[in-house]
């Protein structure tokens, strides 16, 4: 089993910046991969930054945020991040983090797909205004 505890997010004004953490513990040892998703009222999970916990840490963002998003990981800490700058009202929303801790292998590239991953944190809200 794996453990995943977001931390981090809060109230921004446009323009601001935030970092949101994900602790992880429990059997952590076979996440392959994790991503970021993130929920706004109303609307559907979506998937925002992913990252291959691999050699070479390939990364992908969903287009709204590339530039502005950088996801990473602190293997050291057991601890993903993601650093939100220029954050947009648009981006309001409960963040999420997921992992992969299946073992399996697809390749260096990360999927943004909520089937994909096994294991969730509870969120954090992240709420930016004008």
């Amino acid at each position: 089993q794996v453990q995943l505890v977001e931390s981090g997010g809060g109230s921004v004004q446009a323009g601001g910046s935030l970092r949101l953490s994900c602790a992880a513990s429990g059997d952590t040892y076979n996440s392959n991969y994790m991503a970021w998703f993130r929920q706004a009222p109303g609307q559907g999970r979506e998937g925002v930054a992913c990252i291959y916990t691999g050699g070479g840490g390939s990364t992908y963002y969903v287009d709204s945020v590339k530039g502005r998003f950088t996801i990473s990981r602190d293997n050291a800490k057991n601890t993903l991040y993601l650093q939100m700058s220029n954050l947009k009202p648009e981006d309001t929303a409960m963040y999420y983090c997921a992992t992969d801790s299946r073992g399996g292998w697809y390749g260096s590239r990360c999927r943004l797909r909520t089937y994909e991953y096994n294991y969730w944190g509870q969120g954090t809200q992240v709420t930016v205004s004008s």
